[in-house]
């Protein structure tokens, strides 16, 4: 079970309703969003169309941060996401997103990856006076 991304339930412009004019295809699939967490770290890899493969961040508790001003990037351990402002729920639960900013041994930061996707959780340092 999963995500559809098929147009064959959409309505016609006249506000008719179309009629399928075949099954589901397996290319049309989509997949649930990856939540992010913080934990030990734990990874899933998908297979995308084209057997192309896409590494999917369930849990880590570590991020890849760089410092804008001296352009130094380090591997630090997260402390807490802080705030999450793609999602009220997923501020609530602690999920990672881009965007999400999380506390560091260095400092807050911002998420400019996207874990779900890109299988690491890069950052850049921001300013404590940024967060709201």
């Amino acid at each position: 079970m999963g995500v559809w991304h098929g147009d064959l339930h959409k309505k016609k412009s006249s506000g008719g309703r179309k009629r399928a004019y075949r099954v589901k295809r397996r290319f049309e699939r989509g997949s649930f969003p990856v939540e992010t967490t913080l934990g030990e770290p734990k990874r899933k890899i998908a297979r995308g169309r084209g057997g192309n493969v896409k590494v999917k961040v369930l849990r880590d508790k570590y991020a890849c941060v760089t410092d804008p001003k001296g352009g130094k990037t380090e591997k630090v351990e997260i402390v807490r996401v802080v705030k999450n402002p793609a999602n009220v729920d997923y501020n609530r639960r602690g999920v990672m997103t881009k965007g999400a900013v999380i506390e560091t041994s260095l400092g807050l930061a911002r998420v400019t990856s996207r874990p779900g996707q890109n299988g690491v959780i890069n950052a850049v340092l921001i300013g404590e006076e940024k967060i709201g």
